[in-house]
């Protein structure tokens, strides 16, 4: 018998120390909708496959039980009180892909990884110690952040774009599937479609499965892709193999390697820290549409459970996607169904707990393994060629003078051709050069409009000088 909310109550839980625990069938329902979205979905865990295969050197099988470690990583925050649906730390994935690009594939590249997930554990964790989270990030300059962003932004876009990327290998599925996949996303045609045709809102419920569906029969259909050979029965990973590709076996990384990786860990973390804020918003536009239940979003319990899932990744799955406090795309759907009232999603816990739980299940349902087996790459892409127009149109929002965006812009692009270190090192000499003017001088700044006209005055002129 499931246990019930009392109306504007929080929903019910087992304490444990920091975590509050809720489990299927116990604290909330089943729901369906998720159930059928994360069905596909899935394979967006899977599309990290080809980069462990690419970077790490991993064979399929031991890179498949990776993807089966990340799996456990998804279902830990819902499962300890964290309304969210995880995901990787996506934006990041591109700076991370450069980092890796200075070590041979194999047992070099996945140390230097290791190396790289540990630090991030430990400032999550720091962070979460000693509840500096949102003090640290909030004293970071806007065009340091939209610097960081931007990057992020362009590395994913041009890596998938370029000559030898996926785009350019296989335009025809990836161009429309991605235009449509952003349509649903993000068009604001579509959004007043949603007002008026409950056709229009059934699609939208389901995010970004229409786009990757459509990509991939496109795929197959103009032959960019190989058609699926289907085999059935139950999917198991090389369980066997892994410990091989561990750092138990492998080693583990130098003082000198966790300080290299430190760059890349703390843009990281700040992308990551961005993503909690986007989850808050998201849970704040519809929370107040439910007075039946009270939400509590933690900071200080997001931080612990995902340095809780870096580590174990470090340990037991190096990760180029690390680990992440949101999926951004499925926790907009999700939240955009809890907004329907209790009828439609009993709590916000019973869709964000339902979804991963489904999509750990499906890792094991070899013929949906082997269906999509053949276009992992499109998951991929689709995923970062979203994420790239989130980056960059985030970051614009963090911006309000031409100066900051100058300084941003070239931080971006120094972050996206020559990793995190000069990415970092550059913004914070163009901050400092040319920005900064003093703490004492910035309060006292208004906004800096982005257009400039010749009628403006200068930084060293008065209106009424003129």
């Amino acid at each position: 018998m499931l246990l019930k909310r009392k109306h504007g109550e929080e929903h019910p839980y087992w304490p444990a120390g920091p975590f509050k625990i809720r489990l299927p069938f116990i604290h909330y329902r089943w729901e369906t909708a998720e159930t059928i979205q994360a069905l596909v979905m899935f394979v967006v865990a899977m599309g990290m496959i080809p980069l462990l295969e690419r970077y790490l050197g991993l064979p399929y099988d031991v890179a498949l039980a990776y993807v089966v470690v990340c799996g456990i990583g998804f279902m830990l925050p819902n499962l300890l009180g964290v309304p969210f649906v995880p995901g990787w730390i996506t934006p990041a994935i591109p700076v991370v892909l450069l980092y890796l690009g200075d070590f041979e594939p194999g047992p070099d590249a996945i140390v230097a990884l290791v190396a790289l997930q540990l630090v991030v554990a430990l400032v999550f964790l720091f962070m979460a110690v000693t509840r500096l989270g949102s003090t640290l990030v909030n004293n970071i300059p806007n065009s340091i952040k939209a610097g960081i962003l931007l990057g992020a932004g362009i590395a994913a876009i041009s890596g998938e774009i370029s000559i030898g990327g996926r785009l350019h290998n296989t335009p025809i599925s990836l161009i429309i599937g991605g235009l449509v996949t952003a349509y649903v996303l993000f068009s604001l045609s579509f959004r007043d479609w949603t007002e008026k045709h409950r056709w229009a809102k059934l699609i939208a419920g389901y995010g970004m499965v229409p786009g990757m569906l459509l990509t991939m029969i496109i795929g197959w259909s103009v032959k960019e892709y190989p058609l699926p050979d289907i085999e059935w029965g139950i999917n198991v990973p090389a369980f066997g193999e892994i410990w091989n590709w561990l750092p138990f076996t492998l080693g583990f990384p130098t003082l000198a390697m966790m300080a290299a990786a430190i760059p890349t860990a703390i843009i990281a973390y700040i992308i990551a820290f961005g993503d909690i804020i986007v989850g808050q918003s998201l849970i704040k536009r519809v929370d107040h549409l439910r007075p039946d239940e009270k939400i509590e979003v933690n900071v200080d319990r997001v931080h612990l459970i995902t340095g809780i899932r870096n580590a174990i990744h470090a340990f037991f799955a190096p990760y180029p996607g690390l680990a992440g406090p949101l999926f951004t795309g499925v926790m907009a759907t999700i939240a955009e169904r809890y907004r329907y009232g209790r009828n439609a999603m009993d709590t916000i816990y019973s869709g964000a707990g339902v979804f991963w739980i489904v999509g750990f299940i499906a890792l094991f349902l070899l013929p949906l393994v082997t269906v999509f087996r053949p276009v992992l790459p499109i998951a991929l892409s689709i995923t970062l060629l979203i994420t790239g127009y989130l980056c960059i149109a985030v970051a614009v929002e963090q911006i309000d003078n031409a100066t900051s965006m100058g300084v941003a812009g070239v931080m971006g692009v120094v972050l996206a051709t020559h990793g995190a270190a000069w990415g970092l090192g550059a913004g914070l000499v163009m901050y400092f050069l040319i920005e900064f003017r003093g703490r004492k001088k910035a309060a006292e700044d208004t906004a800096e409009p982005i257009h400039v006209d010749d009628n403006m005055p200068q930084d060293n002129e008065k209106p009424a000088d003129r």
